[in-house]
């Protein structure tokens, strides 16, 4: 949990993900930044005599003993321009846990303290660096699972969307004066905004909140990637399914029924859309205590799937079993995939009671990788819901944006009818107020400290 009360420590992290890798990075951010890797930092020009501002200097990070731990580049970045908006200095040591851990440990001995999740953009967001949108904006580009999402949140992250809610609270907040003049000047001649024109700016705002939150459904799947489930009676083929999407063998195949007791889950990419693939246990009916907690786990993942591939044996009719999950699944949320095309006593007509479900069927072989790449293009299109490739520059707010949005909307609508009904000014500034300080949650000017711990918290270690 952040503690504002600590703000004014040196903090230091592992700025890179953990594992072994080519180059490594400590970042050091606080007063007493510039002193420790004074003292950790040895330059191997004898010239040197202190950190020229954002150059990079060669030379060794030493331990307390003054042996060498590392050859490293150290580059020091003076405060207010910085990423924290402090003075901040980077040690870019070699990317193995041990020396990245060590040197880490020899700059927490001289000071520093070990720098909370987020706390690093949470200094940048209290320094006047990046208003809360922008800093929500660092932890979406960083967990991006696709250039789609990468591009949407690097829109938020120039400030774009902080820029468009001061706009819209800078129209509200027109209005708020010209509420007080009426209700503290009401018998003076002064131009008074009139119920009509107060309908009609609230109204507008309103409307460009919500072409705000049009965007949250459109581009969900390119923000957050997609959940397809496959589904269906045992020796349907969904293991030889879930293996011929991925292009490799993951899941078991075998001739026996009920192989997969649970669910296995893998990630495809779609031409640029992120799906998360569960195979779940076939259905069947079943004594055994773990296949029947792995069938109401796989009922459990359909309810929560964008997409379910309901995988039919196509060399025989549905089974009565299979046909009574078919009959309550959502057609909107179902592609009925008939396996195994391949074998000489495949026919479409063993669909037929699909398609009376209204369900829409294709035929593919699983085994053999027969229009697989056809299912594939239409998974995609089912996911997108024909929304198509989301505009680079569209201003996309995430959950709790949308919320936020959602509240202010609501508010604004009240005031509409509450000015409709003869509400007297001074009740409906309230109300503007409101809005305005919902609105302010979004950029950061009034958000509380638990929102503010429940956002940094959800980043990593070091950013």
């Amino acid at each position: 949990m952040l503690d504002p009360k600590l703000a004014k420590d040196t903090i230091a992290a592992i700025a890179t993900p953990p594992g072994d890798g080519g180059v490594g990075i400590i970042r050091i951010s606080g007063t007493n930044c510039r002193v420790i890797a004074s003292k950790v930092f040895r330059a191997a020009a004898k010239s040197f005599s202190d950190f020229t501002p954002y150059r990079l200097h060669y030379g060794h990070v030493l331990d307390a003993n003054g042996r060498e731990l590392d050859d490293v580049l150290a580059a020091f970045m003076p405060g207010p321009n910085s990423y924290t908006g402090e003075d901040v200095v980077e040690i870019n040591c070699h990317g193995g846990r041990a020396v990245l851990s060590a040197v880490l440990e020899v700059i927490l001995n001289l000071g520093a303290r070990l720098a909370a999740r987020g706390e690093f953009t949470y200094r940048a967001f209290m320094n006047g660096r990046m208003d809360l949108s922008q800093a929500e904006a660092v932890a979406e580009m960083i967990h991006a699972p696709t250039k789609a999402a990468m591009h949407l949140a690097q829109v938020k992250l120039s400030g774009l969307l902080g820029k468009k809610i001061s706009e819209l609270r800078a129209k509200l907040e027109h209005l708020r004066a010209q509420l007080v003049v009426a209700v503290d000047f009401p018998e003076d001649e002064v131009e008074c905004l009139s119920p009509e024109e107060l309908v009609k700016v609230s109204s507008e705002v309103r409307s460009e909140i919500n072409g705000l939150l049009s965007a949250v459904d459109r581009t969900k799947a390119w923000r957050e990637g997609a959940l397809v489930v496959l589904a269906g009676r045992v020796n349907a083929g969904k293991s030889s399914m879930m293996n011929a999407l991925l292009g490799r063998n993951r899941a078991i195949v075998t001739d026996q029924p009920g192989t997969t007791r649970d669910y296995l889950e893998e990630s495809i990419n779609l031409d640029g859309l992120n799906i998360r693939l569960a195979d779940t246990a076939g259905i069947r009916k079943t004594d055994d205590a773990i296949e029947a907690a792995g069938l109401e786990m796989g009922r459990d993942l359909m309810d929560q799937a964008d997409l379910v591939l309901f995988l039919a044996d196509g060399t025989a009719p549905l089974e009565e079993d299979a046909l009574e999950r078919a009959r309550i699944l959502d057609p909107d949320k179902t592609l009925a995939v008939l396996n195994k095309s391949d074998l000489p006593n495949f026919s479409a007509d063993h669909g037929a009671a699909l398609a009376n479900l209204k369900l829409e069927t294709i035929s593919v072989s699983a085994k053999h990788g027969t229009d697989i790449d056809s299912l594939c293009n239409r998974i995609r299109e089912r996911v997108l819901h024909g929304a198509g490739q989301p505009d680079p520059d569209e201003l996309t707010p995430n959950a709790r944006q949308a919320a936020v949005l959602a509240s202010a909307t609501e508010e604004l609508l009240l005031l509409e009818q509450d000015t409709e009904m003869g509400i007297p000014y001074d009740l409906l500034s309230v109300r503007l107020e409101t809005a305005c300080d919902i609105l302010s949650g979004i950029t950061g000017e009034i958000t509380s400290n638990e929102i503010l711990n429940a956002i940094f918290d959800s980043f990593c270690i070091g950013k």
